[in-house]
């Protein structure tokens, strides 16, 4: 049976920006599959969040194991989201990595240029596939009155070039043009996708270099002079699949506290 609720799938969930999502969605009414690719602990510390946030009481929360750069846990994870919840009206394509080690673009290692294109850019991309063709195929009724919404969150990297991060880098670029790729396709179809460019975040991907980033801080990288947090990625996500910008598939929305201004 269907859920009653609106159902969101939140990859990369368990922790971090994803875990801010999860939690604004469940604040907001929806049920959330909150996937995850090792730590079980902390995807049950998100279930518990969300638990603790819910404003509806029949809101179900259900961590699901999967890799994202498999294309048979993509499937899977889409098919025990169906079966257990009977919907899905919101695909956020958040799970993301780093480089194994950051090196300078001239000893970039093709095993690291590999494994972060395989997470942040081919799993988003085929996830959306198959969660894409699902909508068009069954044509669901969605219980959102705007439809369906797909947000990618990518980063500032998909246009700023960090030497020691290229793959990284590449991988945020290329989600750029996933989400212009699937606003064109799904537009038709009550589809909305939406790019979130989150900039210096507190999470445990900028734990290693948070001295570094207070340093770039304090001499005016950011012009809100604050790191971000993930709720201020989980309010955007919120805003954007509740409606809030019902006629803006394909936008781009920057949550860097103003980085990616043009200044002197």
């Amino acid at each position: 049976m269907a859920e009653s609720s609106p159902v969101a799938l939140v990859t990369g969930a368990s922790r971090g920006l994803g875990r801010g999502v999860a939690v604004r969605l469940a604040e907001l009414g929806f049920s959330v599959v909150i996937n995850f690719s090792r730590n079980t602990a902390a995807a049950g510390e998100t279930v518990d969040l969300c638990r603790s946030r819910q404003s509806q009481i029949d809101q179900r929360f259900i961590p699901f194991q999967a890799d994202i750069a498999e294309q048979a846990d993509r499937v899977r994870l889409v098919e025990q989201t169906l079966s257990a919840l009977g919907r899905i009206d919101v695909l956020v394509n958040n799970a993301g990595i780093g480089p194994i080690v950051r090196a300078d673009v001239t000893e970039t290692s093709l095993e690291s240029f590999e494994h972060v294109l395989q997470v942040n850019l081919e799993g988003p991309f085929f996830l959306t596939q198959v969660v894409a063709n699902y909508w068009l195929s069954q044509r669901p009724d969605p219980l959102l009155p705007h439809g369906f919404s797909i947000v990618n969150v990518s980063s500032v990297s998909a246009n700023t070039a960090s030497l020691n991060r290229s793959e990284y880098c590449i991988s945020k670029a290329g989600l750029a043009m996933v989400t212009q790729l699937w606003a064109t396709r799904l537009a038709s179809s009550r589809i909305h996708v939406f790019e979130l460019r989150p900039g210096i975040m507190t999470t445990e991907m900028t734990s290693g270099v948070k001295e570094k980033y207070d340093r770039m801080m304090g001499e005016g990288l950011v012009p809100q002079n604050r790191w971000g947090r993930p709720d201020d990625v989980g309010k955007a996500v919120g805003a954007l699949v509740t409606g809030a910008f019902p006629y803006s598939t394909g936008c781009v929305i920057y949550l860097d506290g103003g980085m990616h201004l043009r200044r002197f």
